[in-house]
Order: C-alpha cells, then structure tokens, then sequence
C-alpha cells in the first residue's frame, strides 16, 4: 500500500467527499490516484508523471481563469521563518543526526513490513517522544545559503510527522494488505477495511492532535481480489 495526496484523474486534490479543491493539485510522488492499487513501483511511477502529470497541467491552463482566488492570512510567511529562527537560536539543543538514527531505528524494529499492535503501539509511542524532541534541535551551521545543517533538522521534523502518521494509521488499520503485513491480522478484510485512511494533524502551541477517518474506494472495471500466485 502506498500513500500520497488524493487527487481525481485531473491531478486536482480531493476531500473527504470526493469533491475536488478548486486550485489545488497534485502529481507524481507525492500524490495518490489509487492506480492499480497505489502500487508506485515500475510502471506507475511513469504513468503518475507523464500521464497524469500532463493531465494535471492541460486541467490547470483550461481553468486558470475561471479560479476564484482566496487572499493569504496576514503574515503568511511567519510560522516557517519563526520555525528556522528558533532552529538557528538554540544553541543546547540535540542534533538532528542523533534522533533521526534513532528514528529509524523504532520505525524498521516496529513498523517494517511485518507488523503487530504490540509493536505499532510501541512505535508511535517512541515517535511522538522523539517529535518532542525534535523542537529542540539545534545547528552548528548558522549561514542562509546552501545550509545543509539546517535542512537536514527542517526534513527530520516533517519526517517525525510522516512517521507518525504512518504508525497511527497502520495500528488502526486491523488487517494485511499489500506491503502492510499485520501479524497479528494476515488475512485481508474488504468487507471492513477496502477503504482509504486519511489522516489530519493540528497543532497548538502545546500540543499536536492526530485524527484518522476513512474515504471510500472507487472501484470501476476490476473488481477487487486477493493474491493468489
């Protein structure tokens, strides 16, 4: 199983409902069209780029015009400057290096592709501990050009949030499926789970609140079954 962003065959992201969002899209890596199960290795990762990927730019040149355009909230820029400002201030915080050692480390022995609830429970425990740490992090390389240091900490927090999107999504998702092998649940369910997991995160100045709610699967020309070579 593979993630991204839901996007409908014109690369334009989807909600919840299915409904598009005007002026939003997505392709490549980083989206989700469900083809041929999400599977992106081999011949989609082609097929999301040059296909979709064109389709996502002809749909954006046929609407530009008719896009309705939303101002900015004041200030927009703030919460990443501020983001970089304290990164660069803190000078006795942990490096980036050290907890992302150990994030791989909790993510391989707990959510490779052989998984159980004790492990998954196990993991995002640690991952949530680590993100707290992360907020700490600090820099030894303070320049503003080609600063490696500083986007090394920059990708280990948004990596600290994918991991735990993936850990939670994962111990909620009670069956095996693809890449996703729940020892404690090896047989495939689609009467309960033949569904996307969507995931939203919120952030307060305290804490970071996690949601996982469900959007159904379109299924057109191929049926959907089991495995069987």
């Amino acid at each position: 199983m593979m993630g991204g962003i839901a996007v409908n065959p014109d690369g334009n992201v989807t909600d919840v409902k299915n409904d598009p969002v005007p002026g939003l899209y997505a392709a490549g890596e980083c989206s989700c069209i469900s083809l041929h199960g999400a599977n992106r290795l081999g011949c989609n990762s082609l097929l999301d780029l040059v296909v979709f990927g064109r389709r996502a730019g002809q749909h954006i040149m046929e609407n530009l015009n008719s896009l309705f355009w939303v101002d900015p909230p004041p200030e927009p820029e703030r919460g990443p400057t501020d983001r970089i400002r304290r990164i660069k201030e803190n000078r006795k915080g942990e490096k980036s290096a050290v907890i992302r050692q150990s994030l791989q480390e909790v993510m391989m022995e707990g959510c490779s592709v052989f998984r159980h609830e004790r492990g998954l429970r196990k993991t995002l425990e640690a991952v949530r501990e680590l993100e707290l740490r992360s907020r700490n992090l600090s820099i030894d390389n303070l320049g503003n050009r080609y600063n490696t240091d500083l986007m090394d900490a920059l990708e280990l927090q948004n990596m600290l949030m994918l991991a735990e999107a993936i850990a939670a999504s994962a111990l909620n998702r009670t069956e095996s499926r693809g890449a996703h092998s729940r020892q404690d649940h090896p047989d495939r369910d689609d009467e309960h789970w033949l569904k996307h997991t969507l995931v939203q995160r919120t952030d307060s100045a305290t804490a970071a609140h996690l949601s996982i709610t469900e959007k159904p699967v379109t299924i057109t020309r191929f049926q959907p079954k089991p495995r069987v070579y």
